[in-house]
């Protein structure tokens, strides 16, 4: 009895592990609710000028949103996850083609930055294509920035400025 077999067509294997896994792990860091918060004070944006909340402007001009977080949760206490969708949502509406994403100021905390920042840019090409994103970074960017910028330079690619 003789048996054919035809090779099959080659299926992109890693690209899609890659895309599982980081489903994955934003899906499960979206079901953490930690239990405690350690947070040290926020460093200051720029000199003689101390940034106290999350803030997002968008240039109309040149098509770009610039963010910046310093904590999970604003002084106004608007969760991180309602300020990035109303962030992205504001970046949609004006066909933002590029993000600079200052996380310089994050200290410390949880990671329910990571999910919904992540996620958002994961889900907009325009921010994953070259010169789409720029992170920046500091000396004093600890846990979910450094997180986030991990997972950022594996899957989106951007500019890091420190």
């Amino acid at each position: 009895m003789a048996v054919a077999v035809a090779a099959s067509a080659p299926v992109p294997m890693k690209s899609i592990m890659s895309r599982a896994w980081i489903a994955f792990v934003l899906a499960t860091l979206g079901c953490a609710d930690p239990t405690a918060t350690l947070s040290r004070p926020a460093a200051p944006a720029a000199v003689g000028s101390e940034q106290r909340d999350n803030s997002y402007s968008i240039n109309a001009a040149d098509g770009t949103v610039r963010v910046t977080i310093v904590r999970a949760r604003g002084e106004t206490g608007e969760p991180i996850r309602a300020f990035l969708r109303r962030m992205f949502e504001s970046a949609d509406a004006a066909g933002a083609q590029s993000m600079v994403l200052d996380l310089r100021s994050i200290t410390g905390s949880d990671a329910r930055l990571l999910t919904p920042l992540v996620g958002g840019i994961l889900k907009r090409d325009r921010f994953l294509r070259d010169g789409g994103l720029y992170v920046m970074t500091g000396p004093e960017s600890f846990s979910q920035a450094q997180n986030a910028t991990t997972l950022l330079q594996q899957y989106a690619h951007p500019i890091f400025v420190q």
